[in-house]
């Protein structure tokens, strides 16, 4: 049964179609920050747009949803088979499972009320459609799960968003998520993949944020466009540093060479625009409020991704953030050549350089390296665990990989010049990934 709260139902008449508890949940209600129900992304959300904080609309499509696709295809003891990413045997079912849930139909006892939510939420002229993931092991402490499933935004028909919904449940099955889960003893048998739904936010800048430093500051990053080009690790973005009060203490703007539109995907940025800053002090101020704010609803220090449109700033993720004290390095670094960048915010790490200019590479790459390379986007999350540290061309504090690389406790810098043809293939290197300092002995 698809029943809106009674505040929420001018906006969400869905209709009683499935003779089940409520599997569709407008993120303005009570129920949607139950995070064993919507998973913790989909959760915080539902609680920040609760708090009173600016987050776009729409609803929540419970777990219990994909569990029921997944029995109704038979795949349950597929499932229950896959102990391994690199099990032969294991990756057969796992393929299984992936398979049947995006080739075949959703079933018709979910199908219908899906559609029915849909064609209210694109009842609007021009509203284009997103459809993210939000598992239940995901943006927990210590296991973000960043850039592992899939997002799809800018979706215009019904096509399209009936496969969004099968492609996010089937990316909880792809080979990387299953490394991932094996790091953090999670068996994807034991978990599901709940989704938000909601209308493109149509950006001229988006970024992330995060609400403490090893410093005792708030950090924000921007780009042009869609995040995405931040969260993969496409762009070096606009870095701001701000104070617990919300003083922009420094500004550094990015090489913002591209951003990226659902309307007109990837274009080239000019020169004179891609160094402009995205934000101005008012923005930031603002910004710096929500970060704070953000903090007090989720608990403790936060991670955060915005988008920036004409109406304003929204919130479109908030996930719980680690922090560790700056490591004071040996003296022995401090006459060494030296590049800076955007930190991660976390670590000290040393190690022998393996400059990497594609993935094709990374099997070079050998445990205790540094990695130097130049996109550092989530493909890169397997090399994580046997890794001292990650030096990237492109990238920012707020991307994916840092997301993973801070939970993991591995220095990172990004963004950092010229890294790959400065830095010496088989050079010993160190990197503070709370100052966003590299430096090398030939």
């Amino acid at each position: 049964m698809l029943r809106p709260t009674q505040e929420n139902e001018s906006s969400s008449n869905f209709g009683n179609r499935l003779e089940m508890r409520e599997l569709i949940i407008p993120l303005s209600a009570p129920e949607a920050t139950d995070a064993n129900r919507f998973g913790p992304k989909a959760a915080n959300l539902a609680a920040l747009g609760q708090a009173g904080l600016p987050v776009p609309g729409g609803y929540c499509l419970d777990a219990e949803a994909y569990r029921l696709q997944l029995k109704s295809l038979g795949l349950e003891d597929s499932a229950r088979a896959v102990f391994s990413a690199e099990d032969f045997e294991a990756r057969r079912h796992a393929l299984d499972v992936r398979l049947g849930l995006f080739d075949e139909p959703i079933d018709e006892s979910l199908r219908a009320p899906l559609l029915a939510a849909w064609r209210e939420l694109m009842a609007a002229p021009d509203t284009l459609g997103v459809v993210r993931s939000s598992a239940l092991v995901e943006d927990r402490f210590g296991s973000s799960f960043a850039g592992q499933f899939e997002s799809f935004l800018g979706l215009e028909n019904e096509t399209e968003f009936l496969t969004a919904v099968r492609s996010c449940w089937c990316a909880l099955w792809s080979t990387r998520a299953l490394r991932y889960m094996a790091t953090h003893d999670a068996d994807p048998a034991d978990t599901a993949m709940a989704l938000i739904v909601q209308p493109l936010v149509h950006a001229q800048a988006s970024g992330g944020g995060l609400s403490q430093t090893a410093e005792g500051e708030m950090l924000l990053s921007a780009t042009w466009g869609l995040g995405s080009a931040i969260a993969q690790g496409e762009v070096v973005p606009d870095r701001y540093v701000l104070s617990r009060d919300g003083e922009v203490l420094d500004m550094t703007t990015g090489r913002k060479t591209h951003s990226v539109s659902c309307v007109h995907g990837t274009q080239s940025v000019d020169r004179e625009l891609a160094e402009e800053p995205c934000l101005n002090h008012a923005q930031l101020s603002e910004l710096g409020t929500l970060l704070r704010k953000t903090e007090d609803v989720i608990g403790g220090p936060t991670e955060i991704e915005w988008t920036l449109d004409s109406d304003g700033i929204k919130l479109v993720q908030a996930r719980p953030l680690h922090v560790e004290k700056p490591h004071v390095p040996d003296e022995i670094w401090d006459q060494r050549p030296l590049l800076r960048g955007h930190p991660a915010g976390i670590g000290w790490g040393t190690g022998r350089a393996r400059v990497v200019n594609c993935e094709c590479e990374l099997s070079t790459v050998g445990p205790g390296d540094v990695l130097i390379t130049k996109v550092a986007g989530p493909a890169l999350s397997q090399i994580l665990p046997h890794v001292s540290a990650v030096v990237a061309e492109l990238g920012g504090s707020t991307s994916h990989l840092a997301s993973l690389a801070r939970e993991r406790g591995i220095p990172m810098v990004l963004g950092v010049l010229d890294a790959t043809r400065a830095i010496p293939d088989g050079s010993t290197v160190a990197v503070d990934g709370v100052a966003g300092i590299v430096r090398w002995i030939a």
